[in-house]
This record gives C-alpha cells, sequence and structure tokens, in this order.
C-alpha cells in the first residue's frame, strides 16, 4: 500500500477552501462547488469531505470535535526559521487562530502551531536548513 492523501472532514467547505488555498497556498483541482475537494500541497493530495455528504455514502452519522482538535497534526516545513516566524504571523492575520507562538525547541527545531478555521492543528517548522537537506 502507499499513501495517497489525507483528508479533513469539514463542516463548512467554502471556509475551509478559502484557508488552505489562500491562506496556505495549496492548489485547488477542482471546482470547490463539490461535495468533495482535491487539493495538493507540494505533490501530496489533500481532501476535503463534506460531513454531510460523508454520512450519507456511508449511511452513518459521526461524532465531531467541537474547538481545537487535539487527534493529530499537519506539518508544513519551512527552510529557514525567520520563515517559521513569518509564515506564522501572516497565517494568523489571514485567519488561522495562533496555538504556539513561534519558538526555538531543545532538539534544535523551531516550531509554531497553527489552527485551521474548524480547529485542525498545523505545524509550521524548520530546522533552518533546506527541507532535502533536514533529515541530514
Amino acid at each position: 500500500m502507499r499513501l495517497d492523501g489525507f483528508g479533513l472532514f469539514v463542516n463548512d467547505m467554502a471556509k475551509m477552501i478559502r484557508f488552505y488555498r489562500d491562506v496556505l497556498g495549496f492548489e485547488i483541482k477542482e471546482d470547490e462547488n463539490t461535495s468533495n475537494v482535491y487539493l495538493v500541497k507540494d505533490g501530496t493530495l489533500f481532501l476535503l469531505y463534506g460531513r454531510n455528504d460523508f454520512e450519507k455514502m456511508t449511511s452513518r452519522k459521526y461524532e465531531y470535535i467541537k474547538g481545537l482538535n487535539g487527534h493529530f497534526e499537519i506539518a508544513l516545513y519551512v527552510d529557514t526559521f525567520e520563515e517559521v516566524d513569518s509564515v506564522f504571523r501572516m497565517a494568523v492575520q489571514n485567519g488561522a487562530t495562533p496555538v504556539l507562538e513561534p519558538e526555538l525547541e531543545r532538539w534544535g527545531q523551531r516550531t509554531s502551531y497553527i489552527a485551521d478555521p474548524e480547529g485542525n492543528l498545523i505545524e509550521i517548522g524548520s530546522w533552518n536548513k533546506p527541507y532535502s537537506n533536514k533529515d541530514a
């Protein structure tokens, strides 16, 4: 098996599309008026599923967390510590909820956290080197 993508079940599709497309730079792959919207970030498929449509498709009801979602995070990498700070500020100015201001962790990574409009956690971090060398 191969990981094909990552999906979120969303309540307000239009708001979530605008956030991921306009604030975080995800590329939308189709008309945004569909019940399942595919976005791509750096070659990774990112799916937004309308909660109501998914429930109809599976003939089940689901429980959804309200507020900040502490079940997972989406991690975004930038090449420099300065970019962590600037991307964090830009995201908050454009509607992200600040969760953790940028800080240098004891293990050497500069990291910060924001939340999208529905409370999903997003890490913005860096090892202060290009992505291709971050694990070297």
